[in-house]
């Protein structure tokens, strides 16, 4: 078994490490959607079209992610996994920042495709390290406290950029936002230490064939067949990234949709989005993950089956919530349909890492990284913008929100009817014990 640093930590340590992951994925997240409450300001200074906005926020940060995600995940296997997050969290952090030194179009194009440069380095590694650091029978807690930065990411993006942005201006709004993710990677690089690869390994019926697995990276060709034959991988890795779909196509379009219905500012918009989000979504992240936890002591095939429930109720509160004239409403609504969303993704998360081989976790994730990158940000936004642009001399304002209630309601239904297929590939029978290094 690898050597690696840090063989015997556990209780409050690993704490102390997911709490640091979690917090690269808020930077991740927040680098990423901190471009949505800066839209309007940006369309206005660049004359820019919908499409192009869609281009900006979702397409450019998805091209090197996809050329990349891969072949990040396969390092993440096999070398130091703490110090890819820590150079691509620095690293995107950087190119955040140079976001607000753009001169036009595709000036900040290019400063977005750096951003994907990065943070196609960050995922994978990260939850390879928590899937060594908590046991399977926890997995889904865990993997729930860690997605919190998904929901603490929009907050800062949102609530800190709006108010920035109304003080200073976008342009310093990136540079803010991209120096304390700098920062975090020099903190994670020095006091995070990398845990024994394959620690927990319950599919090895010996220990000595979990020490050899754990060690040994399969051919390239091996491990993606491996995968591809993988019933349960394939299937939750699909019905995750139709559930962010609509996710990403909220987060990306709904301020500058409120800012286009109501009368309301940039400012006010990032401050009511970020209350709405933290309120509702990290008590939906953490109980989520355990929720799911306890549901499959009993019988495994409830995690993926209470994704397909809460993927289910979304659809009607995400769809009215963009029809009413209400802002009031629209926040309600919008805040249901998103505690039922997020609650998901500690389960599905640990799907993914629980039904693969130690050394395949980190191309799993970025796989699957890439499978929702493709489809929510590659995809989704752009596709939401030639629809709104479309529709613009027949529905005026209410273009955009048709647009986004489209996509949502089939991705939701898609997301709901894979999450069910999941369920039948998973073995009724409880998760045996852990097997620890």
């Amino acid at each position: 078994m690898n050597k690696d640093s840090g063989t015997s930590f556990g209780g409050i340590y690993r704490y102390y490490v997911l709490i640091m992951l979690m917090l690269t994925f808020m930077f991740n997240i927040a680098d990423r959607l901190v471009m949505s409450i800066l839209i309007e300001d940006i369309k206005a200074e660049f004359l820019l079209s919908d499409t192009q906005i869609g281009l900006l926020a979702g397409t450019a940060f998805t091209v090197f992610y996809l050329l990349l995600g891969i072949p990040a995940g396969r390092l993440a296997d096999r070398t130091n996994r703490k110090n890819m997050v820590a150079i691509s969290l620095s690293l995107w952090s950087l190119m955040s920042a140079l976001c607000g030194a753009a001169l036009g179009f595709w000036t900040l194009l290019l400063a977005r495709l750096g951003v994907g440069v990065g943070e196609a380095g960050g995922g994978p590694p990260s939850v390879s390290i928590i899937t060594d650091y908590f046991a399977p029978h926890e997995l889904s807690r865990a993997m729930g406290i860690f997605a919190v930065g998904a929901v603490l990411g929009p907050v800062l993006g949102y609530a800190a950029g709006g108010l920035i942005a109304e003080a200073y201006g976008w342009r310093w709004t990136f540079v803010i936002l991209g120096v304390p993710g700098i920062l975090l990677g020099v903190i994670l690089y020095l006091t995070v230490r990398e845990p024994n690869r394959g620690r927990y390994f319950q599919q090895a019926a010996q220990k000595a064939e979990a020490d050899k697995a754990a060690d040994t990276q399969e051919p390239f060709m091996t491990t993606m067949r491996s995968l591809w034959t993988n019933n349960i991988f394939v299937r939750v890795v699909l019905a995750n990234s139709f559930t962010n779909i609509p996710s990403f196509a909220f987060a990306i379009w709904l301020a500058p949709t409120l800012m286009r219905n109501f009368d309301v500012s940039s400012g006010e918009v990032g401050v009511y989005l970020g209350a709405v989000l933290f309120i509702g979504g990290v008590p939906a992240m953490i109980l989520g993950g355990f929720l799911a936890d306890f549901l499959a002591k009993k019988n495994p095939k409830w995690r993926p089956w209470y994704c397909a429930l809460a993927v289910m109720m979304t659809a009607p509160f995400w769809t009215f919530c963009l029809l009413t004239d209400s802002l009031e409403m629209t926040l309600a609504l919008y805040i249901c349909g998103y505690i039922l969303l997020v609650s998901t993704q500690g389960a599905a998360i640990s799907m993914v890492q629980s039904s693969v081989l130690p050394t395949e976790r980190g191309t799993a994730s970025s796989i699957s990284s890439l499978s929702i990158n493709l489809l929510g940000y590659g995809i989704g936004p752009a596709l939401i913008g030639v629809m709104s642009d479309n529709w613009a001399d027949d529905y005026g304002s209410m273009s955009l929100n048709y647009a986004v209630i489209s996509l949502a309601v089939v991705s939701l239904a898609m997301a709901t009817f894979l999450f069910w297929w999941t369920g039948k590939a998973v073995n009724a029978e409880p998760a045996a014990d852990p097997v620890p290094a």
